[in-house]
This record gives C-alpha cells, structure tokens and sequence, in this order.
C-alpha cells in the first residue's frame, strides 16, 4: 500500500487533534495515507513540527484507523517494513505501513492507562472549567488521553509543555509526566506573578496541581516541576519585589532536597518554610477537608518560620556539636605546627613551609579577599600530592577541585563559590586568555559578572550571567610563570626539588610511611571557624606598613595579602587571642611572625628585592662552572652534572634566572643546546618585610575593653556573616497579608 500522501488542510484536519499545518489554534504538521488507514499527528505524540524525515516507530509517530472510523495507536504486529517519509517539494511523498518495533509498542503498562481532564479534576476536587482556564487541555497520546500543561512566562507566551499521561503513580519509576521533546523544566505560573506582587507573598510549591488548588482558592502560587529543577540562576531573578516567600516542605526526600538548594539561594532571606503536617502538599490538604482548606492554610502561613531563624537555630546546634569536636585542636598554641605533624603522619615530608601556606590560604576564604597561589615545580615534584593532603583536612564545601575547565566553564556552571577555594592541579586549564580574564575578574573584584547573547524562541537576547565570591584560587604547574596579570595575583610557592628532598621522599616510600590520621577534628575545627568570628583587628598595621620599604608598585597588592594571612592566622588561633569591645579578633605580633616565616621571600622575590636561594646556588654553580673565562657558556646538563640534579630541575632554575637577568642563554636558534653564561650581578639578600622584634611595641595597645578568647561553650555565633540579616526574619503580621488574618482572629475567636 503506497501513495502520494497530503498535508492536513483546513478541509481535512488531523483525524486525531483536529488541527492542521497552518491553524492559529495549534499546528500539526502530520501526514495522512491516501487510502485514510495511517496517520500521523505531531500534536498528540508532543512532536509538535517535528521534520518528518526519520523512520516512524508505530507507537510513537503512526496511528490506524479502527472500524468507527477512530484512529488508536499501533497495537498489532504489521507484516509491512518501517516507514521513512521524506519532505518534498509540493508535498509529495510515499507511505507504507510501519513494522512492529519491540522497544516502542504501544502497549500501555497499568500505570499508564491516561488520564483525562474530567479525571483529574474529580482526583483534585476542582472543575475542569478553572483547570481549562489555567491552560489545561485534553489531547492524544500514545492513543490514549491525555492532559497538556503549558508553561508561560510573565507575557503568556509558552515556553514548554508539559504532559500528565496518568492520573497516579504506580510501581517502579514515576511515568505520569511528560516533556514536550525539546522543551526543558522551568518554573509554572510565571505568569500569574504579577498576582503575586500585589499581594506582596507567593507560595512556592513543587508541581502543578498544587498551584491549581492554590489558585483556586485565589492564593498567589508558583511551582517547581520537581524539587531538584530550582535553576538559580534562571529562576530567583522572578522573585525580585517580592517581600514574602512561602515554601511548602514535603515530608520526603523532595523537601530535603528543596532545603538543600535553598541555603544556597538569593531568595533565602524573604523565605518561610511551611510545613502541612500529616499531609504532603496543598493538594492532599484540599482533598482531606476541601470546606475547611483556606482556613487550614492559613494557620499553617501565619505559624510558618523564616528561613533565617531556622538556620540560625540548626548553626548554633551545629556549631555547638563542632565545638566538642574541635575544642583541643582549636586551643593549640600553634595549629600550623600541628598540621605539619598531621601530615607527615601521612608521608608527606619535607615540605614544612608549602603545607603551612597552603593550609593557611584555605583558611583565608573566610575573609572577604582569600589568599591565592600557585604551588610551582618540576614534574614528578608532588604537587598535586602536596595540595591533596592539605585539602583532606578540608570538609569538601571549603573548596572545589578541578583537573581543567573550558573557556567559559567559570561563567555558567552552577557550582557555588562563595568562600571557596577553587583548586585546578594544573594551571593549563586556564591557559586562555578569556578564562584567565574570568579568574582575575573574579579574584580581584569578588565576582564575575559577563553579559552574552544567547539565541531564544524570541531571536537574540542579552543575559547577563553572576558568579558571586569572594572566592581564592590554588593552581599547580611545571611552568616558571603565569600569565602576567595573574602572576601578581597569586604567591609563587616553589616545591623543594633538591637532593635531600628527594631521598627523603624515597626513604618515606620505602617504609612505607604514612598511617591513618583522623580527620574529623580537623573539619569540626573549618565547621566551627565557619561560624566563629571573622572580623580581625590588626592595631599594628600602620607601624608595619611605615616599616615595609616601597620598592615596587605591586606591593601595593602583595602587602594586601600579607595583611589577610595576618588576619587568617588570628581567626585560627582566635580561641587564644583578645577580642576589642566589639567583638574583633585582635592580631598579635605572633601572628606576623608566623606569616612572615611563610612568605617574608615569596614578597622579596616578587618584588626583585632578592632571589631564591635556588636560583642564588644556580648562578653560582655558573660562575664556578665557567671559572670566571669571559664569553665562556655552558650547558644544561653540565649544570646538572655540577649540582647534581635532574635535567629538568635544572632547566627551570636556568629559565628562571634567565627571566631575571642573571644568566643569559647566547643560543638563538630553537631546537639547539642551550649556551649559558653570565648576566647580571646577583643583589645583595634585603629584608622587605620587618623583623617581628622592630614591631614589639604594638603588643603594648591598650586593653580597655578587651576580654580574653574562647573557654567552653563556643561563643555565640556570628549573625552579621555567617548568617543573613535578621532584618527579615519576622513573623507575618496583618500589614503583610490583610487577607488572610480575619479568618484565623474569627476562628480563635470562635474557640
């Protein structure tokens, strides 16, 4: 059976949906054999203008005409092969039959036996009148009934379909919704939103029957279809005017699931989350005790509890739990040292000063600019090794790891960076130029805000996309340098790569160094600081910022650094330092001293004040080398062969001090051995940073109004950073919701 097959016309609609290519009302771009036994209709199987240029399956695409003159879904085995139909100038085109395909039948399980508008109404006590007037329609699909939800925006344009195919959840995974192909989840009831901003609330819900009971009952509601499909970044920005949020709470895994991305949402601080009781949503409610409904709701809206509240109360349960945990550790005189035991307990060994700085970096991220760096070595020079111990003393909300990211991974992945430190173990994966500006825009200003344009259903339209921060940045690479720019954003930490650090290492393996350490002390204590004090008072700063010679302009932002690690080291020991009459950690001498053993080189180096003792024993292992011949060169290996290190080692020492100026390679043709001579005199070693002693008299600031730290329990927590403004948290009054109160005053009333 073949033919020339038509388009359904005015004339001749779809047998199906009653629609045709070209109808206002809805389009079906199906086909319809010449002798009317098969059909095809894109609306009820939601392929709406689908091309017609693959192989139909027969449940999916293709329907037969039944003895009334009905057309149901392929049910039976046809002993015809696949159609494949193909768009032709004019409309021609042929139609056979389809085979039978075992994987697309169209036999309907029992979970999926349809559902209808008038079924779906009589399951949620509403009237399929409202149910029409919120969009609702009945359609086709997979032969069987069907309802179509369409999603609007704010102007009542639809962005996405979706269809319920069964009126219940049966056995195994839940089937009764549907995705128009293409079409991806968003929000329900956008546009009803400027109900919502009049009445100054909404009610966010999870589905779409729980808006149509909501909005029968005249109450503003939007809906989440899911609790996993809250898209930040698409979604918040349509709360914006909105004062009052309420946010139902299933008691299941979706509520958990909805308090999850919620913590980490803008709208948190306007949200009250509203619990139903025995009852898992609106719907339930409604169907229990449909007279009563309204009132019932609206006790449950007054008795709702901020979001502010309940995460202040769980944080300080939570901290006071932290606190047991971590109170030894956190009393230690010198936590630093203590993590260089941890982790040499390990096998990490010989690298006191690298674990320290690091660890101390990552502790910066409380601050409102962390510490950043880039842990530099050769390959095989455990670098990476090195940033993953310190980081298992880290719970894994501190910080977010990566091997590499895109170009413009920074910008649009959801990964929320606000006081994290976000590790790359390897500095390649931001080798382009559009990445590293991202990464600089995002250290230096906190934030990363790029607009774009992106293709829409409504053309071309400009999104601007936010990364909020303030977040730090630990990278390792085999590279002397990073891009210029980032370079003076970050501390250059070099591994050690000497002889002995290397028999150390193999020593360390050879015993199989390395037992278990107990870590939950160590992510109770980043727990507590989490919500501990964080504002540091530094009462020596202008002493010390006199005492620092201004030799380079990027001072200007390495001594910003120094400053934060200051205030780092304080907030770690703060259970052992004063607080002033506002409740500040006050800094001591010890603190610098601290830092100033980690970095006092780092700051010289970067600045040009000195050079690093490697590369100071590299020039002078030239110098002797070449026994003072004048326009004499030397190689990379004999430099290796005289300090008895690998080539590669050696090479870098060479191009480091290549790149300063003190060595010079007379080679210019690439591909050739290099020939290394002298350059510049070595400067003489200059102390940028002061020594602690010329800063002793700060220890002597006053002590009116300052009380000693932490004792037992943990102090109260920090509501003006760990936790949003209380401003917010107030109960609803009448002046929020007018509406709703004199129900719940004439039912107190009447008990």
């Amino acid at each position: 059976m073949s033919g020339s097959f038509q388009r359904y016309t005015r004339d001749d609609p779809c047998p199906m949906c009653g629609h045709y290519a070209t109808d206002p009302a809805g389009h079906c771009h199906g086909i319809i054999a010449p002798d009317k036994e098969w059909a095809r209709c894109t609306r009820a199987d939601g392929s709406d203008g689908a091309m017609l240029d693959e192989q139909c399956s027969p449940s999916a695409y293709v329907y037969r005409r039944q003895e009334d003159g009905s057309y149901r879904a392929w049910t039976k085995e046809p002993p015809m092969q696949p159609i494949r139909v193909k768009r032709q100038r004019g409309g021609g085109g042929t139609l056979t039959p389809p085979a039978h395909d075992q994987h697309c039948n169209a036999k309907q399980d029992a979970n999926n036996i349809g559902c209808t508008l008038a079924d779906y109404a009589s399951l949620k006590q509403l009237s399929v009148d409202s149910l029409r007037s919120y969009g609702l329609s009945e359609i086709r699909y997979l032969g069987n009934p069907a309802i179509r939800i369409p999603y609007t925006d704010e102007r009542g344009a639809v962005i996405a379909t979706r269809f319920r195919t069964a009126l219940t959840k049966g056995e195994g995974p839940d089937n009764r919704f549907k995705w128009k192909g293409g079409d991806k989840p968003c929000l329900y009831g956008l546009w009803r939103l400027d109900i919502a901003q009049k009445a100054g609330y909404v009610v966010l819900v999870e589905g779409e029957s729980d808006c149509h009971t909501l909005w029968h009952h005249s109450i503003p509601a939007v809906g989440i279809p899911g609790a996993t499909n809250w898209n930040e970044t698409r979604d918040a920005t349509h709360f914006e005017g909105i004062p009052i949020i309420y946010v139902v709470i299933e008691p299941d895994t979706g509520g958990a699931a909805v308090r999850k991305w919620l913590a980490k949402s803008s709208i948190r601080d306007r949200v009250r989350l509203v619990s139903l009781g025995e009852y898992n949503d609106a719907s339930a409610l409604h169907v229990a005790d449909t007279e009563h409904f309204r009132e019932r709701l609206q006790f449950a809206l007054a008795a709702a509890e901020s979001w502010v509240d309940i995460a202040a109360r769980e944080a300080g349960a939570a901290g006071r739990e932290a606190w047991e945990a971590c109170k030894d550790l956190a009393g230690k005189a010198d936590i630093l040292a203590n993590v260089e035991a941890a982790l040499k307990e390990t096998g990490l060994v010989g690298e006191a000063r690298a674990v320290k700085l690091l660890y101390l970096a990552v502790v910066s991220r409380l601050l409102d600019k962390p510490a950043s760096v880039a842990v530099k070595g050769p390959s095989s020079g455990g670098k990476s090794y090195m940033v993953e111990r310190v980081l298992a003393l880290f719970p894994e909300d501190a910080y977010y790891a990566l091997s590499a990211m895109s170009e413009h991974a920074l910008a649009y992945s959801d990964e929320p960076l606000v006081h994290r430190m976000l590790v790359l173990y390897e500095a390649a994966g931001m080798a382009g130029d559009f990445a590293s500006y991202l990464m600089r825009s995002l250290l230096s200003e906190g934030c990363v805000r790029y607009e774009t344009v992106e293709k829409t259903k409504d053309g071309l339209r400009a999104r601007l996309i936010e990364r909020a921060g303030p977040t730090g940045l630990i990278v390792t690479t085999t590279a002397v340098h990073l891009h210029p720019e980032n370079e003076t954003r970050l501390i250059s930490l070099p591994v050690t790569d000497t002889q002995e650090q290397t028999a150390a290492v193999m020593d360390a393996l050879a015993e199989n160094a390395g037992t278990p350490v107990d870590y939950a002390p160590w992510h109770a204590l980043q727990a507590w600081l989490t919500m501990a004090e964080h504002r540091v008072l530094i009462p020596y700063a202008r002493t010390l910022a006199s005492a620092v010679p201004p030799v380079a302009v990027r001072l200007r932002r390495d001594f910003g650094g120094l400053l934060n690690l200051i205030r780092a080291h304080a907030i770690l020991h703060q259970v052992s330092r004063e607080k002033d009459t506002e409740g500040r950690i006050i800094a001591t001498v010890d603190d610098y001293a601290a830092v100033r053993e980690l970095i006092a080189d780092l700051v010289a180096e970067g600045v040009e004040a000195t050079v690093a003792a490697t590369m100071r024993e590299t020039v002078i292992a030239v110098r002797a080398s070449l026994g003072g011949v004048a326009d004499a060169t030397i190689s990379v290996t004999a430099v290796a062969r005289h300090l008895k290190l690998d080539r590669s080692a050696v090479s870098r020492r060479l191009n480091a001090a290549i790149d300063r100026g003190y060595l010079k390679n007379l080679e210019e043709k690439r591909g050739q051995p290099a020939r290394i001579c002298l350059g510049d005199s070595l400067p003489e070693d200059t102390d940028v940073l002061p020594s602690p002693d010329s800063l002793g008299e700060a220890l002597h600031c006053s002590d009116a109004g300052v009380h000693r730290g932490i004792d037992d329990p943990p102090p109260p927590l920090r509501e003006q950073s760990a936790l949003p403004a209380r401003a917010t948290s107030r109960r609803i009054t009448e002046k929020d919701m007018p509406h709703i109160f004199p129900t719940i005053r004439e039912a107190a009333t009447n008990d």
